[in-house]
């Protein structure tokens, strides 16, 4: 039943006010409940902490993100992508509340657990690459492991670093950087060519007027040589599909 509850959005209710009375609902019910489970307990803080963001009240935002990444955490783990959007949230509170170093702190954590997961799937995905004919007949899932909401939402996540980033690329090239190559290969997994190749040709070329490491400019190119043979060589989509993926067993 809480379940059910926490799946009505702030986005799309009209009004800050409307949304709060809504989630005071939820809220309400998860209090009452035994049953409601760590990831429902994380999303309703979180939506919870947008509503207190909207209105202004960030210390009351702050103690709802915190209880999310709390439960989140519980839920997943500290290092897990769904824990990741309670960090973003909260650092985007301090860097409104103009405590960058804490700010930046948590957009790298949230970039580090992207960079991972996103590795992660490359790394599988050249593996399927290389026993592709034992692909075949088997169960296929999308590239980035995520439904469209969570791929909506990486975007939004990222994008949105991205920005803060290339405001003092000057001074932290190297943070700038490493956000476009994780957008790249976002891009890439979600099989968009065309924008993988941009963000990480970006990359590169940031990585070349900063004057970057030879060993920097290599492991974007690694990327960029991805991106080309990925549009060589796609891998075969099984019919249905609207992507090619990973195996998941007969």
């Amino acid at each position: 039943m809480c379940q059910e509850h926490l799946h009505i959005r702030t986005k799309g209710l009209g009004r800050v006010v409307q949304a709060e009375e809504y989630l005071s609902q939820a809220q309400w019910t998860v209090l009452k409940s035994t049953e409601c489970s760590y990831a429902t307990q994380s999303l309703l803080h979180r939506n919870l902490g947008l509503v207190c963001m909207a209105k202004g009240n960030c210390e009351e935002a702050r103690d709802h993100l915190a209880n999310d990444i709390y439960f989140a955490s519980c839920a997943f783990g500290t290092e897990h992508i769904r824990t990741s959007g309670g960090y973003f949230h909260l650092a985007n509170i301090f860097h409104g509340l103009q405590k960058l170093d804490l700010a930046d702190t948590l957009y790298t954590k949230v970039s580090e657990i992207w960079s991972k997961y996103l590795n992660d799937r490359c790394e599988a995905l050249s593996q399927a690459r290389i026993q592709q004919l034992d692909l075949l007949g088997k169960r296929f899932e999308t590239d980035t492991g995520l439904d469209e909401a969570q791929e909506a939402e990486a975007i939004q996540i990222l994008t949105s670093i991205l920005t803060i980033r290339e405001a003092t690329s000057d001074r932290a090239p190297q943070k700038t950087i490493f956000v476009l190559k994780i957008l790249a290969m976002l891009y890439y997994l979600m099989m968009d060519s065309s924008k993988a190749q941009e963000y990480a040709l970006r990359a590169f070329d940031l990585a070349k007027e900063q004057k970057l490491s030879v060993r920097e400019q290599n492991s974007i190119q690694d990327v960029l040589n991805l991106i080309s043979a990925e549009e060589a060589h796609p891998i075969t989509q099984p019919p249905g599909s609207s992507r090619w993926g990973l195996v998941k067993g007969s």
